[in-house]
């Protein structure tokens, strides 16, 4: 009898941990809401969504942050922008569902396999052509890989390697120390710099390459890319000095500009076929004694993921060889 008694006990113990673990999680219609809203920009726009009153929304976003004990909007002027901790239950949210739209898609098309998810940032002055390039290997694996890409600046990317909310990060940087972020920088290799332009513009600079680059149009990528500290150093030893039409963040703008006939641009050598290729302009001439350097950041040191694995791997065989 004091068996029975004791597992009885030892059950509605266990059974009152249950209940209050529930009651710890959040209510999914509430964070339903909560996200639409975050997602729309406004409480009116996701009302639309929802077919909802903006007083039931706001009600129930309120019960979101009481249960979490937290804010997480705040108003500035006549919009909703989310907090720092809103972000974050923003990005998890965004997990939440996405998963859940797997779970259906399991449910009635019986797949084999849910595919390995991947997180990747890449810093917003490395060309898509590279990146492209480096992802190959992850697409190729035995096993789907679901990549989902995000693009952004050092300070943006860095610190979602530690909220694990990018798994790897491409840069043309090593990891910067003032970034308070532990994390590891993996070489993938290093190529060249080689210079382009329209069939007409080519053939002529390419006579007294590089002397003929002083006084012809130029497009640089901007001062935050790792190149233009190379372009710049290489200019100032060869004493060539061109005229700057326009800088670019994005590589594939500064290569249209090229495309258009308004400049030379540089670009790295591994993509020339790419270039070349598709942007209907010619090889000038590459840059000698200088290279430019590409890492893969993350908090292992040691990389594990079977997708990494092989985009590392892939870039320094193959890619960067």
């Amino acid at each position: 009898m004091m068996n029975g008694f004791i597992q009885n006990i030892t059950l509605t113990i266990r059974f009152s941990e249950c209940i209050v673990k529930a009651m710890e999680l959040p209510n999914y219609n509430h964070l339903l809401y909560f996200w639409m809203v975050a997602r729309e920009g406004t409480i009116a726009a996701a009302c639309k969504q929802l077919y909802l009153t903006q007083s039931t929304i706001s009600t129930q976003i309120g019960a979101l942050e009481k249960r979490l004990g937290v804010k997480l909007f705040r108003r500035v002027g006549r919009n909703l922008v989310l907090t720092e901790t809103g972000q974050a239950v923003y990005h998890y949210a965004n997990e939440i569902f996405a998963l859940g739209s797997e779970l259906v898609a399991v449910a009635r098309d019986h797949p084999t396999s849910r595919p390995t998810r991947l997180n990747i940032g890449a810093h917003d002055t490395l060309p898509k052509l590279i990146v492209c390039r480096l992802l190959e290997p992850a697409f190729n694996l035995p096993d789907p890989v679901r990549v989902i890409c995000h693009e952004g600046t050092p300070s943006q990317l860095l610190p979602k390697l530690s909220t694990h909310e990018v798994d790897l990060v491409f840069s043309d940087a090593p990891m910067d120390p003032q970034i308070k972020v532990r994390a590891f920088s993996h070489p993938l290799g290093e190529c060249g710099v080689a210079f382009f332009a329209v069939p007409d513009l080519a053939r002529r600079l390419r006579q007294g390459f590089p002397g003929s680059f002083s006084g012809a149009p130029a497009l640089l990528p901007a001062a935050t890319a790792a190149m233009r500290g190379t372009l710049e150093r290489w200019f100032h030893t060869t004493g060539v000095r061109p005229i700057v039409v326009a800088e670019s963040e994005d590589i594939e703008l500064m290569i249209a500009f090229g495309q258009q006939g308004r400049g030379f641009f540089p670009a790295h050598d591994v993509i020339t076929a790419q270039v070349t290729r598709n942007r209907q302009v010619e090889w000038i001439g590459s840059i000698k004694g200088h290279t430019e350097r590409f890492y893969a950041i993350s908090v292992e040191r040691r990389l594990k993921h079977p997708a990494v694995v092989a985009i590392t791997e892939a870039a320094r065989n193959v890619l960067f060889a």
